[in-house]
């Protein structure tokens, strides 16, 4: 048996290492340190280095099958063992498109869009003394002598029709006809024509009777004309002069007041327009052949909407300098800025709304194509070395790349040809 003396005299295990094994009981808490300290059992006959060298191993142990379970466990996870999932692994299913369209049949246009200007058309002149032709245009008369003056004129936006008082010379009413011959002679019976048609027209029209409306000024046209012009305050002659009335092709809207009761007859009273909205555009000639007389177009107001507008009229190409005058010699760009007025009537005028004056955008119609497959211009896909195609899903998931010939483009569709194109197939687009 070794006593306490004797332990304590022993030298130090030492490990292969070289350093001195330090006892585990070293770790351990003060009270079971000073227990290690007695004298040791006589039937504890293993060496403490056996102990430790038990306790190492078991140690290692259990670091191993740690480290194992661990290695385990992130396989399982790896594999969807926790997940629930008794089943073998699958791979991906192949990437389709991200969204669908279908091959569509239609009419393609193509259209160009110009700058317009809704309103009620440019202004012409009503001048006292003369006789308005079938635009509003004065045209020469006998000037008003000295001792007449105006004494009654219509107010700015008011609306004047067959047989309204356009202006008061004296508390004459001169009144307005419809028609497209101007009053340019004096109209008496035997007269002959078809400004005698004209007056004959509008004297049936306004409820007069007693002859034939035609082209022969008779004795029954004399005595229709001297009640009308009793009804105007004027003198019962049964002629007709030129200034008597304004003649217009039809309604008209007064546009500006020229003149002022009080004032001397003799030179423009009003100025007046048509009653119903017109847009009006200078086109560039390079788009002459966009526009003809009755063909249609898409006028776009303001708020985004959109009325259907007829052409009616296409002057002659201007430049500005030309219109103002401007001669060779002036600052003007001649032909560099012509223009091609042209005129468009809307049917529809109440989807004009209480616009009267306004910009507009005037689509007109550049091309169309007829019964042809077309797709959105974001579908087509650029092939390796040149081309296009589109992406066609495929029923496992993934997709074709089928090439297509281009054809017009227009509102973001192009046309498209190709082996196997239908109308209907789903193609791809960008989600």
């Amino acid at each position: 048996m070794t006593t306490k003396e004797e332990a304590e005299h022993l030298p130090a295990v030492v490990e292969p290492g070289g350093a001195p094994a330090v006892p585990d009981d070293a770790e351990r808490t003060p009270a079971v340190a000073e227990e290690a300290a007695q004298p040791a059992a006589a039937e504890d006959t293993d060496p403490p280095t056996a102990d430790r060298r038990k306790r190492r191993i078991r140690r290692t142990a259990v670091i191993v099958v740690i480290a194992i379970a661990v290695a385990a466990a992130a396989g399982l996870a790896a594999t969807g063992a926790f997940s629930g999932d008794d089943g073998p692994a699958t791979a991906a299913a192949p990437a389709g498109p991200a969204a669908t369209t279908k091959v569509q049949r239609m009419t393609l246009t193509s259209t160009e869009t110009v700058d317009g200007t809704l309103g009620h058309g440019k202004p012409t002149a009503v001048t006292n003394g003369s006789a308005a032709s079938a635009s509003g245009q004065s045209g020469g008369g006998q000037a008003a002598a000295d001792s007449e003056f105006i004494t009654w004129v219509p107010g700015e936006g008011d609306t004047l029709e067959r047989g309204d008082t356009v202006y008061r010379v004296n508390e004459r009413k001169v009144p307005l006809l419809y028609g497209s011959v101007p009053l340019y002679r004096t109209l008496e019976q035997g007269s002959e024509g078809s400004d005698v048609r004209m007056l004959e027209r509008n004297l049936a029209d306004l409820g007069y009777d007693g002859f034939d409306v035609d082209d022969e000024y008779t004795y029954g046209t004399a005595q229709a004309v001297e009640e009308w012009q009793d009804d105007l305050n004027a003198e019962e002659t049964g002629t007709v002069r030129p200034g008597d009335a304004v003649v217009a092709s039809g309604a008209r809207r007064v546009a500006e007041l020229k003149t002022s009761p009080g004032a001397v007859a003799g030179g423009e009273v009003l100025t007046w327009t048509g009653t119903e909205r017109i847009v009006s555009m200078d086109l560039d000639p390079q788009h002459e052949d966009l526009v003809k007389e009755g063909s249609k177009a898409t006028v776009r107001l303001p708020d985004g909407s959109n009325v259907v507008g007829k052409v009616t009229d296409i002057g002659t190409p201007a430049s500005d300098a030309a219109a103002s005058g401007g001669g060779a010699g002036g600052e003007g760009q001649g032909a560099d800025e012509a223009t091609l007025p042209v005129q468009l009537e809307i049917d529809d005028q109440k989807k004009l709304g209480r616009y009267q004056a306004a910009s507009v955008d005037v689509i007109l119609e550049a091309d169309s194509r007829r019964d042809v497959l077309a797709v959105p211009v974001n579908a087509l896909m650029a092939r390796p070395g040149g081309g296009y195609a589109l992406e066609v899903p495929k029923a496992d998931g993934g997709s074709d790349m089928v090439p297509v010939e281009l054809g017009m483009f227009a509102s973001g569709l192009v046309e498209v040809k190709g082996s196997g194109i239908k109308e209907g197939m789903s193609v791809g687009v960008p989600k």
